[in-house]
């Protein structure tokens, strides 16, 4: 149960049905009332700003009206046992001892905790990397955050769809596949390969040449032009299986795979321009030239142009190049024609730090082709930056000098890699140290998440016991002191977490989340080092029942929340 909704819900019944008691005129917009967990310092459960909204909106003093409805709401809410007035009118909230433990009894019997329940489908569209070679460092944060948002949207009862965009049409297909002729070449008749700058020089070129030759000894390569459409699929089947191969390794499967080239054969474009040349969203115009371009120079050319200005975009996108040919945003257009026609809901993309001002245009388009009805979220993952020994690490695909995936796993774990990739927002630009995610201290989250769960194991193993222990929940007899009331309430917060992390997909809250509570839970254990009171086991046994509702509790969130984040939880360490 999310008990911040659940009492927030009744703070506010009590508002209406209190109205004319607490002389309030104006109740009708309670958007702004809030429950939170109020500082430390307090030793409450609960804070509401109650009395501070409806003050203002009332023209009353808030503490004044914070010391009317704190009487209400301890003669309404049996639930509350202790209600205080902090600040300029904060009602901080301590709960009963049986509406603990009634919340706790609960989380205790569902294997789902902080579950925000829906059932919706999703369509995630992550990684679809051009399919040119490997997967490199830069792909890793798109990719982990993908499939986390569809980890934490399946938790909530969603059905999802994780999608692989396959750019395999256009320029830089052509030099990849020239790339990997030209290596044939060099391997098979000793011709060295030239120093083009579009072609693709890393050495997973030459072993996709060397794989193509093996599996067809007997084929002349000579020709280009005649063995492009057969050397085009066999490149790109070959880098797709290092690509997947990538992703398995970083524990990521994809649902489905779309190849842009299906777009072209069964005509998408065409049939898209004409459905929205039927909303009349698409017509033959003249676009203005881009800010900060001479009119001199610009070339006015008549071209299909989509009214993406209509849907809140900055300016109408052309769908046409100057040559007549269709722009890369058009086929991107048709295919998200066939995902909205696919039925889904909702529409992710998840993109990289260079897309950023691709969004409006392509939620517009998403808006136009569905009438509104499908909803289009981009999120952008800002740039990796690899640092080893203080110094940093520098990538370029095309110089094949990069950093691939599996040069960063050959450093460090795939746990630590999702853990930290998912640490600080997305939209922020991360530092990954290799040193100190491999440090076994506090200051590397994820080992000291995984170190808890550890803790709790070899306690457990201590005592002959294990999770699935049943606990009897006697109100008389149990009394949780000051550590074990901090851990209750930052689990009581998980809910919330998870919510909030729903709403807007910032997948950073999990982890850090994590972090916190693993923390209050090794300073719950420390304690027990420098006070007898504090001490978990005594005489081979638990010292309290208390501590088993302690360690359950904290155990449960972990496992939820490392799940979601795709982590492996080991119970030695």
């Amino acid at each position: 149960m999310n008990i911040f909704d659940h009492h927030l819900s009744e703070i506010k019944k009590l508002v209406i049905a209190e109205k004319d008691s607490l002389k309030l005129d104006n109740v009708d917009n309670l958007q702004g009332v809030n429950l939170e967990i109020p500082p430390e310092h307090f030793n409450y459960d609960l804070s509401c700003n109650v009395a501070m909204v409806l003050g203002k909106k009332n023209k009353i003093n808030p503490k004044a009206l914070a010391a009317k409805f704190k009487d209400v709401l301890l003669i309404n809410i049996d639930n509350f046992s202790e209600v205080d007035i902090a600040g300029p009118g904060f009602l901080n909230i301590k709960l009963s001892k049986s509406a603990l433990l009634n919340n706790i009894s609960l989380i205790l019997k569902n294997k789902i905790y902080g579950s925000y329940k829906s059932n919706e489908t999703y369509n995630i569209e992550f990684v679809s990397a051009n399919p040119t070679g490997p997967m490199h460092v830069g792909h890793c944060r798109g990719a982990i955050y993908g499939d986390v948002l569809a980890n934490l949207l399946m938790f909530n009862g969603n059905k999802v769809t994780k999608e692989y965009y396959i750019n395999d049409y256009g320029g830089q297909i052509k030099n990849f596949v020239e790339s990997v002729y030209l290596r044939i070449i060099e391997i098979k008749y000793k011709k060295k390969f030239p120093n083009n700058e579009n072609l693709y020089p890393g050495v997973y070129v030459k072993d996709i040449a060397e794989k193509i030759i093996k599996q067809n000894i007997s084929m002349d390569f000579k020709d280009f032009e005649k063995n492009y459409e057969f050397l085009k699929q066999e490149s790109l089947n070959a880098s797709m299986e290092l690509i997947k191969n990538d992703l398995k390794l970083l524990g990521i499967k994809h649902d489905n795979f779309f190849s842009e080239t299906d777009i072209v054969n069964k005509d998408l474009v065409n049939k898209t321009i004409k459905l929205l040349k039927e909303k009349k969203f698409v017509e033959e115009g003249f676009l203005q030239p881009p800010k900060g371009e001479s009119t001199e120079n610009w070339k006015k050319i008549k071209r299909l142009i989509f009214k993406s200005s209509l849907f809140g975009d900055d300016a109408d996108r052309a769908l046409q190049k100057n040559d007549g040919s269709w722009t890369y945003f058009a086929n991107d257009v048709a295919y998200h024609m066939d995902k909205v026609n696919r039925n889904y809901k909702n529409l992710v993309n998840i993109l990289g730090a260079d897309h950023t001002g691709y969004i409006k245009r392509i939620t517009a388009a998403v808006s136009a082709l569905s009438d509104n009805k499908v909803k289009l979220n981009c999120k952008v993952c800002q740039l990796v930056k690899l640092y080893k020994d203080g110094l940093p690490f520098k990538m370029s695909k095309r110089a094949g000098e990069f950093i691939s995936v599996k040069d960063l796993l050959n450093e460090v774990e795939k746990d630590q890699i999702r853990f930290m990739m998912l640490n600080r927002s997305n939209d922020v630009e991360l530092d990954f140290d290799f040193n100190k995610v491999k440090e076994k201290t506090k200051d590397n989250p994820v080992f000291y998440v995984q170190y808890a769960f550890a803790r709790i194991n070899s306690l457990l193993r201590a005592v002959n016991l294990s999770l699935s222990n049943q606990i009897e929940l006697n109100e008389s007899s149990i009394k949780f002191n000051d550590m074990e009331l901090k851990i209750i309430r930052k689990v009581f917060e998980w809910p919330k977490i998870i919510e909030s992390t729903s709403r807007k997909f910032d997948l950073h809250k999990i982890p850090f989340y994590l972090y916190e509570l693993s923390t209050l839970f090794h300073a719950y254990w420390s304690k027990g080092n420098e006070d007898k009171d504090y001490k978990f086991i005594i005489k081979e046994k638990i010292a309290r029942k208390e501590i088993l509702l302690i360690i359950n509790l904290v155990a449960i969130v972990i496992q939820n929340g490392m799940r979601i984040l795709g982590v492996s939880l080991p119970e030695k360490m």
